[in-house]
């Protein structure tokens, strides 16, 4: 039988003196005496919404040093809570607990709580320490890595942030047992994403083990955490302030950020939204030449069976989506840049999309 310790790993995200490791692996919330290395001080604010707190906030203080101070934020869940005004709330509980420039931010919680807590590090006292630990299969084996941080604005996702990386990133997957299946399916949509981009053999892999994946079998989910997270850390190394290939993580997003902004943040999950952007993406690649109408079935099959949405939001139409994806940060020049895949595990940046064409598919795609 494999033990406990046997089926944990380590990555590294390799940034020089600012590199940190990715822990992986069962049990990490009991045993938070792994957190001491990346602790700037002994001053500690947890900060976790009104889900996760009960389930997770005091066994992981209870693993905490005694000699440590530590505090807890505790905000509403939901995409919708992703706002100044919630980052302002950890500020609060900062300046109010005396915390100073040694302090430590920890993020307990999915890809909403670990953006937060990463911009409130990043601003408070001009930048203070941080360490993720991701509760969500979405923010496991994306947002909890490469420190990006942030929040939404009413016109657009994730526009107020700044890059600012972690000390360290601890992924627990005993807390995937208590993800929602709709959760679990758009942190799927993410997995999906690096082999579509960077990785032909795991895509392969996923279409194999897509039933297991959504059986949560643990072995078949770290073994895919595992992968995600080290495609993702090759990325951010080389390109840590996307100016070049980190933008191809973004497949699926321009498209997907626009459906999240029109329909409210919050009714749709994020990776429902690049799911959809995703084939999008794929069918524009189609389009253009490149992928074949067997590959954009492939696409397609494989979001199907992670349980994601396939069909646009009813009520938005292509002049709703271009609006808002006039808006996005990786354009340039008045120019839409999309990634598009020249074919499965080949992504590239692309902005020569011809304008009827990108039309067309708008007009012409599914809603539900």
């Amino acid at each position: 039988m494999t033990s406990t310790l046997d089926a944990r790993r380590t990555l590294t995200v390799a940034l020089g003196e600012r590199s940190y490791p990715i822990h992986i692996g069962p049990g990490l919330l009991d045993d938070a005496r792994r957190l001491r290395p990346y602790l700037a001080g002994r001053q500690v604010m947890i900060v976790t919404n009104e889900t996760l707190a009960p389930l997770y906030l005091e066994r992981l203080k209870a693993g905490l040093d005694d000699d440590l101070t530590v505090r807890e934020v505790v905000l509403p869940d939901g995409e919708s809570t992703k706002t100044l005004a919630s980052v302002e709330r950890i500020w609060d509980a900062l300046l109010e607990a005396g915390f100073n420039r040694r302090c430590t931010l920890v993020a307990l919680g999915g890809g909403v709580i670990g953006d937060m807590t990463g911009y409130a590090a990043a601003c408070y006292q001009r930048g203070v320490a941080f360490v993720q630990l991701p509760t969500t299969l979405l923010s496991q084996v994306d947002s909890s890595v490469g420190g990006k941080t942030g929040v939404n604005h009413p016109r657009g996702k994730n526009m107020i942030g700044a890059f600012w990386q972690p000390r360290a990133v601890l992924i627990d997957t005993d807390t995937l047992a208590t993800l929602p299946a709709r959760e679990l399916s758009a942190g799927l949509a993410e997995v999906i994403k690096y082999g579509l981009i960077r990785d032909a053999d795991f895509l392969a892999w996923l279409e194999a083990n897509m039933a297991a994946l959504r059986g949560l079998d643990a072995a078949t989910l770290t073994q895919a955490i595992e992968r995600s997270c080290r495609l993702k850390a090759e990325i951010v190394a080389e390109d840590e302030t996307e100016q070049g290939v980190r933008a191809l993580l973004n497949l699926g997003h321009t498209f997907g950020h626009a459906i999240e902004t029109h329909q409210g943040y919050g009714r749709w999950l994020h990776g429902e939204a690049v799911g959809v952007g995703m084939l999008l993406a794929a069918e524009l690649s189609q389009r253009l030449g490149w992928l074949s109408q067997d590959e954009v079935a492939r696409t397609r099959a494989v979001l199907a069976a992670a349980a994601l949405p396939l069909a646009a939001p009813g009520d938005m139409t292509p002049e709703d989506f271009l609006a808002i994806m006039r808006l996005d940060k990786k354009n340039l020049d008045e120019r839409l840049r999309l990634i598009l895949l020249r074919r499965l595990g080949d992504a590239c940046l692309y902005d020569e999309t011809p304008s009827e064409t990108l039309m067309t598919l708008l007009e012409t795609f599914p809603r539900r």
